[in-house]
């Protein structure tokens, strides 16, 4: 490396801005979205039993847990932005690397479309004159987080952090309103419902149920891809990644025990929107728009944490030269200068193409990001065994026990996601299988 290429190298590094309050913020807001407002009723219909939903959202918690434990040991001994792509390259060289790369990172871009799309049709019902230009507004949005994002690592950070302020004190008000007024709720809705809970199956209800909840805890991670710009990763990625999952937890487990108490199960199991129908069920109809507004809000605190850390993957892809060498550039203030706008841009075009697109594509991504824990926690044990020697500042817990369980339980949820989306399942398979000629040529090409 000669020294212009030494020089250009040192200006294309992220910047150490990040403390503990980012971490939290960002598994926060890159966590919750609009699942735990919209899932209660669709889980309810499937176990008929509060108990049983109570024990699901706790069962899936203490995987998330035990997940945040397995990503901190690698998070601290391989401090590079970019999380799970990082480790499975680590442990199992560089196909895999690409293919956990690749996958995470496209499934994100269509995450990000489908969300932008969301929060515009949410707008569109508060504001009904807007329902015409929802594709355009969705657009707008990308753009304006796009130009946002541009400003710098600090701007972006601070606003995680205030937007994932707002989203949990939302929800802890939601549960105080449902807890302090649900008292006051009459028999009449009760009475008004004549259809009764038919749950399924007791085993087949779980399985559908435990795969909501594991779907609506996806994000628990986040925190991981910004370990490079972390100001002390060994010390905060603990604390920020266990406060919080935990806060996030804390957070499910509330809000379901407050919709549940404002709600029958024979009401709930009906309920698209659980959140909006228990405070229409205290305070009337029109105030079903403040939980409209609210989902608004925070699927926008998710897109600020996707359009954040997507590009995060590419970039290290880029610097272990599998992507496009412009993906590893990075502007003045620690944003990847390319990475970050062909991200925001892609997903624009899949907007263009129209929701079915992104929502179809996000689908076949939980094939991969189920595939990608799996791949993550195996990566602990390979790890361990391929680098005995390598710096661990922190260890998780019962090992190798945990990670066992953690890829057993992935595996369970990556057949369930098989058997319960087939369509979106053989696009997956067949990306797979030209993913392996995809890597060549790139490496030989392109990267």
């Amino acid at each position: 490396m000669n020294h212009n290429e030494s020089k250009t190298e040192e200006s294309n590094k992220l910047l150490q801005l990040l403390g503990v309050g980012f971490g939290i913020a960002v598994t926060i807001g890159g966590t919750i979205g609009t699942g735990i407002l919209r899932k209660p009723g669709p889980i309810a219909a499937q176990l008929g039993d509060p108990s049983l939903i109570i024990l699901v959202w706790i069962l899936v918690s203490i995987y998330a847990f035990l997940g945040v434990l397995c990503t901190i040991e690698l998070g601290v001994s391989i401090p590079r932005a970019g999380a799970w792509y990082v480790y499975a390259r680590r442990a199992f060289g560089d196909y895999v690397g690409f293919v956990t790369g690749i996958t995470s990172w496209l499934g994100t871009v269509a995450a990000l479309g489908f969300g932008a799309y969301t929060m515009s049709e949410y707008i569109a019902l508060i504001w009904p004159e807007t329902d015409a230009w929802i594709r355009s507004m969705a657009i707008a949005i990308l753009f304006l987080l796009m130009g946002f994002h541009w400003l710098g690592t600090k701007s972006a950070g601070k606003s995680q952090e205030i937007m994932s302020f707002l989203k949990a004190i939302g929800l802890v008000l939601f549960v105080g309103v449902c807890f302090w007024f649900g008292g006051e709720t009459t028999m009449q809705e009760l009475q008004q419902t004549t259809i009764r809970v038919t749950a399924p199956a007791l085993f087949t209800g779980l399985i559908v149920a435990l795969q909501q909840v594991f779907y609506t805890f996806d994000g628990w991670h986040t925190a991981a891809y910004f370990t490079e710009e972390n100001t002390d990763p060994v010390n905060n990625l603990p604390k920020s990644m266990i406060t919080g999952v935990l806060v996030v937890i804390s957070i499910y487990l509330l809000v379901n025990l407050a919709i549940l108490y404002i709600m029958p199960i024979e009401v709930l199991s009906h309920s698209k929107l659980a959140a909006a129908d228990a405070i229409q069920m205290i305070f009337g109809a029109k105030s079903a728009k403040i939980i409209t507004f609210f989902l608004m809000i925070s699927i926008l605190g998710m897109l600020n944490a996707q359009i954040m850390f997507a590009p995060r993957v590419i970039y290290s892809m880029s610097k272990d030269s599998l992507f496009f060498k412009a993906a590893r550039r990075v502007n003045k203030g620690g944003t990847p200068a390319f990475a970050m706008p062909l991200t925001g841009i892609l997903s624009i075009l899949l907007i263009i193409s129209g929701k079915d697109t992104c929502e179809r594509l996000s689908d076949i991504a939980v094939f991969f990001f189920v595939l990608t824990y799996a791949a993550g926690f195996a990566s602990v044990i390979r790890l361990r065994i391929k680098e005995p020697n390598l710096s661990r500042p922190y260890r998780v817990i019962a090992y190798p026990f945990v990670p066992i369980l953690l890829i057993i339980v992935s595996l369970f949820f990556l057949v369930g996601a098989v058997v319960q989306d087939i369509h979106s399942t053989q696009y997956a398979l067949v990306f797979l299988l030209i993913s392996y000629p995809l890597y060549k040529a790139g490496k030989k090409w392109l990267f």
